[in-house]
Order: structure tokens, then C-alpha cells, then sequence
């Protein structure tokens, strides 16, 4: 289990909005915090969460980096198939801020509504450059008006009552073990990791129902090529959130040693 989906679409750009931490009427922003989890920020020596918006986040940055640890999710297997995880809270300030500097990084590549330096915009890291490189097979260029950006490698079909079924598409595995993941016999995505193409949130593999949903008898049209780009950076962020989960397993493992003895506070 992976939480929360990869936005498609957060409805929220980077301006003035109102961020998860935060809550907000007509006349003052709040954070949306519980008295429990304020009385565990209040001895941290950390700035008022009402007025300073990164700290109202820090405990969903936390969570965030907690639950994307596949440590954490290994162990914790039973608490999270019944809807119910259990988030240990660091008692220590630094470990806080670590935790939470971990979760924004994960936030980041899971908001594809802004890109990410490094992994979708200015100089892409090395490791990232060659995964999920659109061409033709044959390496001349793509021609839209040619059907090269039609998706009619079968990765869906429409079910009964209009539900999008998905279909096993066509993909070719590599020597190294990556995947060809192809639009339709002349065009594809070349070199997509194994462990990116499998990766799953919410139960299903990321690309895989994305692409379900795109196939041309379902769209009405091919894909544009924002939308051809779109999987390329997709299969960047999920590399890219695969090679931090070291860093997460250790940021858990970290934050069991001492973990905030949770008393429930009355909420009045």
C-alpha cells in the first residue's frame, strides 16, 4: 500500500493557496492540528503553527516520510490493511525536522502539478536522463499526424456500464531487466526500471492504469505530446522516490529509537 496517490491534477498551484497544514476562514488561517498534536509541537521550541505554516506541516511531512518507508510498511503490514497506521512521533526537535525535510522531498515528486529540479525540470540528474525515453522503434522522428502518439498497444478497453477495464498491453523486458513500454508497434517508451514500471500506489502500478485509461477507442484521440512527456517525468518521479527509500528506511528506523510517549488529549 502507497498514500496518498500521485496527483494527476491537484487543482492548486503555487501561489497563495492554503496548504494541507493549514485550515482558514474568513478571518484568520489555523492550523489543522489536533490538541494532541499541538501539545506535542509545543515543547519542541518551534515557532506558533497558526502563524508560521511550516510547522503547522511538519506532522504531515513526518507522516508522509513514515509512510512511503517500505520498512515502515513491512512491519506495520496488519495496522495498515485495516485502514488504521499507526505514525510514531519523534521526540526529538532535529529528528522532526529531518523526518519532515524527507517528507517534502516525497511531496514534491508526488505533485506533479510543479516540476521538480532535477528529475522533470532544469538539468536532470544523470541517473534519471535515460529512463522512459520516447522514440520509433526504428529512431527516426515521431509524427503525430501519423499516429505515433496513438496508444493502441491494448493497455485498456471499456468494461460494462462504461468502467475502463484494464488489458495487458504490449511491453518488451530488456537484458538489464527494464521495460520497452509501447504506445502502439512503432513507438514507445524505451528503458522504463523494472521496480519504476511496478511500483504501485493504492494498490495499482502507477503507469500502467495511467495508461489504461488513454487508449485511443477510450480518449477519442491520440496523446499529445505533453501527454508523451508527462510519462517520461512520471517514470522520473518514481525512480527518483524509489532511490530516497534507503533514506526513508533509515529515517524510520531513526525515529523508533525515540519515539513521543502519545497521550490523547481532550478535545473539548
Amino acid at each position: 500500500m502507497r498514500y496518498p496517490a500521485l496527483p494527476e491534477a491537484s487543482g492548486q498551484e503555487s501561489g497563495n493557496h492554503v496548504l494541507p497544514g493549514m485550515e482558514h476562514d474568513a478571518d484568520k488561517i489555523t492550523a489543522n492540528l489536533s490538541l494532541s498534536a499541538r501539545a506535542y509541537l509545543a515543547p519542541l521550541g518551534l515557532p506558533d503553527p497558526d502563524t508560521d505554516q511550516t510547522t503547522a506541516e511538519l506532522i504531515w511531512h513526518h507522516a508522509l516520510a513514515i509512510g512511503y518507508s517500505p520498512a515502515y510498511l513491512a512491519e506495520n503490514a496488519d495496522g495498515i490493511r485495516q485502514d488504521w497506521p499507526r505514525i510514531p512521533l519523534p521526540q526529538a526537535k532535529d529528528s522532526l525536522l529531518v523526518s519532515a525535510a524527507l517528507g517534502r522531498q516525497v511531496a514534491a515528486l508526488l505533485n506533479t502539478e510543479a516540476p521538480v529540479p532535477g528529475v522533470t525540470a532544469g538539468k536532470v540528474r544523470d541517473e534519471l536522463k535515460p529512463i522512459a525515453v520516447f522514440q520509433r522503434v526504428d529512431g527516426k522522428p515521431a509524427n503525430p499526424e501519423a499516429g505515433d502518439l496513438d496508444l493502441t498497444a491494448g493497455w485498456g478497453h471499456a468494461g460494462k456500464g462504461g468502467v475502463t477495464m484494464p488489458g495487458k498491453g504490449k511491453s518488451i523486458q530488456r537484458d538489464d531487466g527494464a521495460y520497452d513500454i509501447f504506445l502502439n508497434d512503432d513507438a514507445c517508451w524505451r528503458n522504463v526500471p523494472e521496480e519504476v514500471w511496478d511500483y504501485t500506489i493504492g494498490g495499482y502500478q502507477v503507469i500502467k492504469k495511467w495508461l489504461s485509461y488513454r487508449e485511443k477507442p477510450l480518449l477519442g484521440r491520440g496523446l499529445t505530446p505533453d501527454e508523451v512527456r508527462y510519462v517520461t517525468e512520471m517514470a522520473r518521479r518514481l525512480a527518483a522516490l524509489i532511490a530516497l527509500q534507503k533514506s526513508l528506511d533509515d529515517n524510520y528506523r531513526n525515529v523508533i529509537r525515540s519515539t513521543y510517549p502519545w497521550k490523547s488529549q481532550s478535545e473539548g
